[in-house]
């Protein structure tokens, strides 16, 4: 039976120390703070994670820590698919593929470009398939680095008939679309986890099997509630609906830097060093300081008056 991968996905940052090594100290703390953080599965080794910015091992070593520690709790996915040569491709799944995962993610970029049609992309599909584990349940990444390509209808039908899909991470940012993606894909095994804060409940709303989006770095447990419980409480559900949408508006303020700050702050680790953004956040993004401030107090606020709304339930 295939591990059901759903729900509140959090793309895993990677700490690094100040000396440009990765963290393995601060790395367990994360990972416990997201699962302790209503975390459903994990995504490891993946953009957030600076998976371009990462060598082999790492990439390998990233995913077989990330399993050890979690021990079953909850899944663990994860790509490291970076390299353009086929052969390249094949060594580094297969890398992955062998550290116990649950899923392994394919990313749509690195099996056509945008300019290729869904012809050359099912033959590389087919072609990664033949060196992959039969029985490793496989996922999709619309990854928008180097370039952002969106799977066509037919090659959502195409990864969903086959049977060896059971995740997409939707980056198409457009209600619609996910929409028709879940028409297309009801009834196979293929979920669509939309990663776009700003359609997040409106998606789950539709049926989008949960959130894989950069916000679940700073407050994964408010996009559970709304999940799990934002049907039952429309008015509330409507309130948080906002707040995580305008947090989001950080996004492009030097992620993933900008969550290694957040974290630097919560005292997950110790350092908010990136291979990514190599300049100073704060000193290009003004008051970024106070923006992560107003993000942690209006999440504390949503986390206080769920608990006194369970409170007042018995």
């Amino acid at each position: 039976m295939q591990t059901k991968i759903d729900g509140i996905i959090p793309v895993m940052i990677t700490p690094f120390t100040p000396d440009n090594k990765i963290d393995w100290k601060g790395y367990e703390a994360l990972i416990e703070w997201y699962i302790d953080n209503g975390s459903e599965a994990l995504f490891a080794v993946c953009q957030s994670s600076e998976m371009q910015h990462l060598s082999l091992d790492e990439r390998r070593d990233l995913a077989r820590f990330t399993v050890e520690r979690v021990a079953g709790r909850i899944p663990v996915v994860a790509s490291g698919h970076v390299s353009d040569t086929r052969a390249g491709q094949r060594e580094e799944l297969a890398a992955v593929a062998g550290t116990g995962i649950d899923g392994l993610v394919l990313v749509t970029n690195r099996l056509a470009s945008l300019d290729e049609g869904t012809e050359t992309f099912r033959a590389r599909v087919e072609d990664l398939l033949t060196a992959l584990p039969s029985d490793l349940p496989l996922g999709l990444y619309e990854c928008p680095a180097p370039f952002r390509r969106l799977l066509s209808d037919a090659e959502v039908a195409y990864c969903a008939g086959s049977g060896r899909f059971t995740f997409l991470k939707d980056v198409t940012c457009d209600l619609e679309i996910v929409k028709r993606r879940l028409e297309i894909t009801r009834g196979t095994p293929l979920g669509i986890n939309n990663a776009n804060a700003a359609i997040a409940w409106p998606a789950m709303q539709a049926g989008a099997s949960g959130f894989c989006g950069v916000m679940s770095n700073f407050h994964p447990d408010l996009y559970r509630w709304l999940q799990d419980h934002g049907a039952e409480h429309p008015d509330l559900a409507e309130e948080l609906a906002t707040f995580l949408v305008l947090a989001a508006m950080c996004e492009p303020m030097g992620y993933p830097k900008l969550a290694k700050r957040y974290h630097l702050r919560l005292g997950t680790f110790a350092s908010d060093h990136s291979r990514t953004i190599s300049f100073d956040i704060e000193d290009r993004y003004w008051a970024l300081d106070a923006i992560l401030d107003r993000i942690h107090q209006g999440s504390q606020r949503f986390r206080s008056r769920i608990a006194e709304l369970v409170l007042r339930q018995g």
